[in-house]
């Protein structure tokens, strides 16, 4: 089906639209803050994909998209990366409303410890596949530069937001590996799917997602100042 990817960025953009319903703790007002951090997350992890997609560590199937490409990759891999961090910031401000409390705090830089090693890990052994080593030198790099480096403090609420943006990452990326609308190269990945979905996927999107959040809360601080 032609418009498959498409439809799939409709659903991840109408996210914080249904969780504003919920006028109680959501504004809609709130989803303008969203979208620079999400465009410059589009454009930052669209030239990765330009460059996997050269690299042949990505390729998409022509029956799934509509046909429009630019710079190697379809209009609608640009989309996706502006819709999944759009939807991604929608849950993240979404769990902060309902549930302000921030008692583990305290632990998350323990978590981030153990994701820095995870991923100093996976580039030790698997430096020569494109898609691994570069998922993880980009989450690593990030992970660093927030907790040592940056002073905005938010790394449980981002953690716990991962974990609910796991729902419509594995609804999405279900379909698109599954049918599949994305081909990834096995030699470019350590070959580990989770029903037929890359190990480095996940990462991928923490790593959009975490440069959405910091920019989101980077800005949200510059005006409060």
């Amino acid at each position: 089906m032609t418009y498959t990817f498409l439809l799939l960025n409709l659903f991840l953009i109408l996210i914080p639209f249904v969780l504003a319903l919920d006028k109680r703790v959501f504004n809609v007002g709130n989803l303008r803050l969203f979208i620079v951090p999400s465009l410059i997350v589009a454009i930052v992890f669209s030239l990765f994909a330009i460059f996997l997609t050269g690299l042949k560590a990505w390729s998409f199937n022509s029956a799934y998209i509509v046909g429009l490409n630019y710079g190697g990759i379809p209009i609608e891999e640009y989309i996706f990366m502006f819709t999944f961090s759009f939807a991604g910031l929608g849950i993240y401000n979404y769990l902060n409303a309902k549930y302000p409390k921030n008692n583990l705090q305290k632990y998350s830089l323990t978590v981030s410890q153990i994701m820095i090693g995870i991923c100093f890990g996976l580039l030790f052994f698997a430096y020569a596949k494109w898609y691994t080593a570069l998922t993880f030198a980009v989450l690593m790099l990030l992970l660093i530069g927030i907790e040592y480096i940056n002073t905005l403090r938010f790394m449980y609420k981002f953690y716990r937001a991962f974990l609910v943006t796991l729902i419509p990452f594995y609804i999405c990326y279900g379909i698109i590996c599954n049918l599949p609308v994305i081909h990834y190269e096995p030699k470019e990945n350590v070959k580990f799917d989770l029903a037929k979905i890359p190990l480095e996927n996940h990462f991928f999107m923490m790593a959009m997602l975490l440069l959405a959040v910091y920019l989101f809360e980077f800005f949200s601080s510059r005006k409060k100042s």
